[in-house]
């Protein structure tokens, strides 16, 4: 008979307590072998779990391999599992440094315990890049999201953004058809998987200077649309980067759509890795 590993689970980036996006967590997977990762994420049934499978014997900062699976497929890395599988961490062995590697690359963490007991985790991205979105490519997206050219914020040009996925990045100027536009979930992931974005469709509505509304849509992982999305907040910050854009901390509001309430802070520096922060608190089973 196959073990089963105990499996934590938590919520990551919530605004409110019912907000947040749910991440299966296993700490000791170093014997699992990957159709079992794979049938232990289908069976959790969230965007992504991430398994722990070794940890560096010769580090001075702890440093583990983690890997990440939706229920569909193990994707390079994810954000909110990340900040998750930290927390875990923290509450096992205390708050601190660690290093994750990804099959993105190397990712930095650091945690901290809040006065009131609160866990929250900052972590620094891969180096990330940015690149054009073909233009056939992005008329189909668009098709496919029943969007027109003439809808998108002109301020914020369409691009493809790398900070551990791949993730296209469209802005929509008018509040009410960001809030109302749907999309079919079989169409889109096919473009999606055609394409190489592993990650979401990440869609924003500029709110201000620092506020953004996103909504990810990750139907290639068998989730219509993801409540927060780390790994999108770090690429909107290369985006954003990309343009030359001055504001140098945002804030990404997220996951009202699918009614969990998530909020992410994204810090630019002037190079290198993305930082995203938030929390993450532990669920019941």
């Amino acid at each position: 008979m196959t073990s089963t590993p105990d499996v934590l689970r938590y919520s990551a980036f919530a605004a409110t307590p019912d907000g947040g996006n749910p991440a299966g967590v296993v700490l000791d997977a170093p014997g699992l072998t990957d159709e079992r990762m794979q049938q232990i994420a289908a069976e959790v049934g969230y965007s992504e779990t991430a398994f722990v499978v070794a940890r560096a014997a010769d580090s001075p900062v702890p440093r583990y391999r983690v890997r990440y699976w939706s229920p569909a497929a193990e994707v390079p890395f994810c954000g909110h599992a990340t900040v998750a599988t930290a927390v875990a961490l923290a509450e096992r062995g205390g708050a601190g440094e660690v290093v994750f590697d990804t099959d993105a690359g190397p990712v930095a963490l650091r945690s901290r315990i809040e006065p009131g007991g609160a866990a929250i985790v900052s972590f620094t991205s891969v180096e990330p890049e940015v690149r054009d979105l073909d233009d056939d490519v992005l008329g189909r997206l668009l098709a496919l999201l029943g969007i027109a050219r003439d809808d998108l914020d002109p301020r914020f040009p369409p691009k493809e953004s790398f900070a551990g996925n791949w993730h296209p990045v469209v802005t929509i100027a008018d509040r009410e058809l960001f809030d109302q536009f749907r999309f079919a979930p079989r169409e889109v992931a096919a473009l999606m998987r055609e394409q190489g974005w592993l990650g979401t469709v990440t869609v924003l509505h500029a709110l201000g200077p620092v506020d953004f509304d996103a909504r990810n849509l990750f139907p290639v992982g068998r989730i219509t649309e993801d409540p927060a999305t780390g790994s999108a907040a770090a690429s909107v910050g290369a985006y954003l980067r990309d343009l030359g854009y001055v504001e140098r901390s945002i804030r990404i509001h997220q996951g009202a759509h699918v009614r969990r309430p998530s909020l992410l802070t994204v810090t630019i520096p002037d190079a290198g890795g993305i930082e995203v922060s938030g929390g993450a608190t532990r669920m019941m089973s």
